[in-house]
């Protein structure tokens, strides 16, 4: 990558994880996001794990964006009656990046099949910081980080601060 398209941004990360199944203690996927951020130098300064509801998803998610300029969301992204993340969270974006979901699907669709199908991860730009929905399973979290967010992550946050 052309090193004239990086800044000299502070990247930190916050983790909201949805789940009306799991405390912080259960948290697995949460945890490897976290695991995974503080591995590669990037400081987790917010965690919270919330219920599948829009407003709750969006109180963590203003709370976050306070406090980091990349936000990862990972669970309630799928199609159960009660999935809303992205309900919750698309209609904040201000600017959206499709190529994320078109390549989690892309990369999922080795590992599961035409399921992915029924992957809604998505991001986007909300107040020049980076928001990721991606889905709750600790397979799918691990893709989404390592190939996607992590390696992007810089790149992404200057960018969205010009």
């Amino acid at each position: 990558m052309d090193p004239t398209h990086l800044s000299d941004v502070t990247l930190m990360s916050a983790v909201i994880t949805v789940s009306t199944s799991r405390s912080e203690d259960e948290d697995i996927s949460g945890a490897v996001i976290k695991e995974l951020s503080e591995a590669a130098d990037i400081p987790v300064t917010f965690y919270r794990v919330v219920p599948d509801e829009i407003d709750a998803i969006r109180i963590a998610l203003q709370e976050a964006l306070l406090e980091a300029p990349c936000v990862i969301i990972n669970g309630g992204t799928g199609i159960t009656h009660d999935d809303c993340t992205i309900e919750a969270v698309a209609p904040l974006f201000e600017k959206t990046l499709d190529g994320f979901g078109e390549l989690f699907r892309m990369f999922s669709l080795e590992e599961v099949g035409t399921r992915v199908l029924l992957s809604r991860a998505s991001a986007g730009i909300i107040d020049r910081r980076a928001v990721f929905c991606i889905p709750g399973s600790t397979s799918a979290v691990r893709l989404a980080m390592l190939k996607l967010i992590l390696p992007e992550m810089r790149h992404i946050v200057t960018h969205a601060n010009k």
